[in-house]
């Protein structure tokens, strides 16, 4: 049993990626999380099922003080738990981390610190401004801001502040950036002088103002900031046209629902945020053990009595192959027969247990998969298993026995519908349209959308707004449904997918999607 501690573990500037490795792996094994508002969504799922998570920020129901905070701490401590203290940024930058560990030090708690990214650092980069540059002064400064907008700005020497040949990093609550700018005007600042605001730094919505200190004073006074941010000033600022990177992506600031199970999603929501996207999980369906699991396990025990086993999704590649490994069996039990998969992205699910696949037809859909294993050679007597979903279209199998081969057809998993993420708004966001695109990896994922909303509806919240699917065979579910796909890839894996949607925005841009009458 692991002794008790408390992590003050720095988050980093927003992104849920620009976490420290060290800081991951405390987060994956503690027994309570205890987190701000700010700490992105997503490094909660990374800890364990069973432990504690207790929201601190001003966005709790109840906002917890700091002395409360600190006796939290100490309390989940003395219970013996491993604690992971979740803070945005850095714990020791213009955070409350100091506080939180003297009073552990005082209480004879244990505690380690895990630095983080400073929001300072890390939102100028994704911005494209290097807070230092050859030229570009000796200094880098950081001020002190709050939330909070009823609070003024800190009480520092704007004075000596504006005689700074460097980099001004200003942390500020909407209303104090533009008192911050008048400060430093007042204080003898050139109007000329380059600045910034980078609001949601790091994150898929990101934003960034650039100007100088007299257009963006302007600018607030016209149309205020909404929300914290950054202000930067100096010459590094006038190198964004040069080294800005994460808002030229392809779907940078483009919004993609992603239907796929939560368990599933993981590789479609990394590739969309790679592109730049921001990728709204609302899983419509989950993966599930089939009730009786007497028949895989069958299956399993007898795989290598087979002359082909043939899987039709990535599913039924990871449900056959994580029962088949359980217990003392492992990849020798496939010996003697081949394996068959629908498509590229199968066989790639395959190869994490180190298999090679024989054959994947040239077409990426069940029906092709019959004609390419008839021509290899005659499929009368030869003895195919087919691990499927619990759903599985009827059509392969009975190509296979037409022509003549013992078929056997297993569950080796269930798919069942969702009601999505119960605190996303899914029904709201699509109707006041911010959402570009809709995903849809399975027929089964159109089917929960339609169940969850209604066939009408849900044509007609689909409709104005693109809709992608992983292939013919999901494109073919939604038309049942009169739901207009516009976005389907040639080749039908994950990657392919993402690279249709990026090909679709560069060809028709903000083009909107004509509704259905």
């Amino acid at each position: 049993m692991a002794r008790p501690i408390v992590y003050l573990i720095g988050a980093g500037p927003g992104a849920p990626d620009l976490i420290t490795a060290r800081g991951l792996r405390v987060v994956q094994n503690a027994d309570v999380i205890i987190y701000d508002h700010m700490v992105h969504a997503r490094l909660l799922r990374e800890a364990l099922p069973f432990a504690e998570r207790i929201d601190v920020g001003s966005a709790a129901p109840q906002r917890v003080d700091q002395e409360a905070i600190c006796y939290l701490l100490a309390e989940k401590a003395r219970e013996g738990k491993v604690v992971a203290r979740l803070k945005w940024g850095d714990p020791f930058v213009f955070d409350r981390g100091g506080e939180e560990a003297v009073f552990l030090r005082a209480q004879g708690i244990r505690f380690e610190v895990v630095p983080g990214v400073p929001a300072a650092l890390g939102a100028p980069a994704y911005a494209g401004i290097p807070v230092t540059f050859p030229g570009g002064g000796d200094t880098i400064t950081f001020v002190r801001g709050y939330e909070d907008d009823g609070r003024e700005p800190p009480a520092v020497n704007w004075m000596g502040l504006a005689g700074l040949d460097g980099t001004l990093v200003c942390y500020a609550g909407p209303r104090q950036i533009p008192q911050m700018l008048d400060a430093l005007l007042a204080a003898g600042r050139p109007q000329d002088d380059a600045a910034a605001i980078v609001a949601n730094g790091t994150l898929p919505d990101q934003q960034t103002l650039s100007g100088t200190i007299g257009t963006l004073s302007q600018m607030l006074k016209e149309q205020p900031a909404r929300g914290p941010a950054l202000l930067i000033i100096g010459k590094v600022v006038g190198l964004r046209d040069k080294v800005r990177w994460f808002d030229e992506r392809p779907l940078f600031g483009r919004r993609v629902l992603v239907t796929r199970s939560r368990d599933q999603a993981g590789e479609l929501v990394d590739l969309l945020e790679a592109a730049g996207a921001e990728a709204v999980e609302a899983p419509l369906i989950r993966i599930a053990a089939p009730e009786d699991e007497g028949p895989l396990e069958r299956a399993c025990a007898e795989a290598g009595r087979y002359d082909w086993i043939v899987f039709t999704s990535a599913n039924g590649a990871d449900s056959f192959m994580r029962r088949l490994l359980e217990g003392p069996r492992d990849v020798r039990a496939l010996a003697g027969a081949r394996i068959c998969t629908v498509g590229p992205g199968t066989a790639a699910r395959l190869a994490r247990f180190g298999l090679k696949v024989d054959l994947i037809p040239d077409e990426h859909r069940a029906e092709a998969i019959a004609s390419a294993l008839a021509a290899l050679g005659p499929l009368s007597g030869q003895r195919i298993l087919l691990p499927q979903g619990d759903i599985a279209r009827d059509v392969l199998g009975d190509a296979l026995r037409a022509a003549g081969a013992e078929v056997t057809e297993v569950v080796a998993y269930r798919t069942m519908a969702t009601e999505g993420d119960g605190d996303l708004d899914i029904y709201g966001q699509l109707l006041e349209h911010r959402i570009d695109v809709v995903t849809f990896t399975s027929a089964s994922a159109i089917r929960s959308f339609v169940a969850l909303f209604g066939a009408e509806q849900a044509a007609d919240l689909l409709n104005h707004t693109d809709v992608a699917t992983i292939g013919p065979v999901t494109a073919e579910a939604a038309a049942r449904y009169n739901i207009r796909v516009r976005i389907t890839p040639a080749t039908y894996t994950i990657p392919s997918l993402v690279d249709a949607i990026v090909t679709h925005f560069r060809t028709h841009g903000d083009e909107a999607p004509e509704a259905q009458v």
